[in-house]
């Protein structure tokens, strides 16, 4: 190698050294332990007291964290309240289904916070929802984990990116492969956090085609278990209010396991982006063996969780501590 090429490297790797990835450095576990060293009990507090006025909060908050990691990073952009010049995250098409009290948990955590003069506008926004995502899993059967703190609050937030960055229901491997691959996540990782359909409910709208014009051949999707095809059908007839809402998981709706990947085994997956998974020979593996083994799933569920909970984190420089989660500072 030449001299130039060697005094070249070197340099690099100076840079590289003194400027490194901010978005994943900056996150550790004890990042309030001096500003708010009570951070997660009052969190965890906070959404204990809420799932005891209602189990929605639980798939509400899981949902609301990932559709807000998936635009723009998790950054608590998707709280953001539009205004009359900028029409925000959630109020897009994509985002408009999103249950208000997984908002509600992180806002009712903040007051909570805010509350400790310690630690008043300390903890960001998106820390708290990543907190609260948390503490719904565990609430609901599924594992406990650590979460990774330090991010700070995004100061952008518009409908138009969302456009394109969320899954689709009736999405195939490819095309949830090519969206989790865009956030640095794997195909067992995108297995892994679809299993979050164990928990809550969907709308009929979302799975009217499946069950009554699936295509000019089969009014139903030939991959739907014929007696859940008929149950489905039952409780989203035709010209039914698309409002209407059904368990996403039929056997354990609001308990966090394995469950859901028995479901597709039998052909019980709700959307066509669940059932693809056992469809496809590429991911079948995946839920067969985590089917038979919940300690496995669990612990591929928190490796998934964490990775998401490091996507496009903000820090000091284009980031914040919002003093109200729905609005900017």
């Amino acid at each position: 190698m030449a001299r130039f090429d060697i005094v070249l490297l070197i340099g690099l790797c100076l840079i590289i050294s003194v400027f490194p990835d901010t978005t994943t450095a900056q996150l550790s576990r004890g990042f309030y332990s001096k500003t708010c060293p009570n951070v997660e009990q009052i969190v965890r507090n906070a959404v204990q007291k809420k799932i005891k006025k209602t189990f929605v909060a639980v798939p509400a908050t899981l949902r609301l964290f990932f559709h807000d990691c998936f635009v723009n990073g998790c950054d608590a952009s998707v709280m953001i309240q539009s205004t009359p010049k900028n029409k925000a995250e959630k109020d897009h098409p994509d985002n408009i289904s999103l249950a208000g009290d997984g908002f509600d948990v992180v806002i009712q955590a903040k007051k909570a916070l805010d509350s400790n003069p310690s630690c008043r506008n300390k903890v960001s926004c998106a820390d708290i929802l990543t907190l609260a995502t948390r503490d719904v899993v565990v609430a609901a059967g599924g594992p406990s984990y650590e979460v990774e703190l330090g991010r700070f609050d995004g100061l952008v937030s518009t409908a138009s990116s969302v456009e394109g960055n969320l899954p689709g229901p009736s999405d195939n491997v490819d095309k949830l492969n090519a969206l989790f691959t865009k956030n640095k996540l794997t195909q067992e990782d995108m297995i892994a956090l679809s299993a979050a359909h164990t928990l809550g409910f969907a709308h009929c709208g979302k799975v009217f085609k499946r069950i009554h014009k699936f295509n000019g051949i089969n009014s139903v999707d030939p991959t739907l278990n014929k007696a859940y095809a008929i149950e489905l059908q039952k409780a989203c007839p035709k010209n039914v209010d698309p409002r209407i809402a059904i368990n996403m998981d039929p056997v354990t709706p609001k308990t966090f396991d394995n469950t859901y990947f028995k479901n597709l085994q039998q052909g019980k997956g709700l959307f066509t982006s669940d059932q693809v998974l056992f469809t496809d020979g590429r991911s079948r593996p995946t839920v067969n063996a985590w089917a038979s083994n919940s300690t496995a799933f669990n612990r591929a569920f928190v490796i998934a969780m964490t990775k998401l909970g490091r996507v496009g984190v903000k820090n000091s420089s284009n980031g914040n501590i919002r003093r109200d989660c729905g609005a900017f500072n």
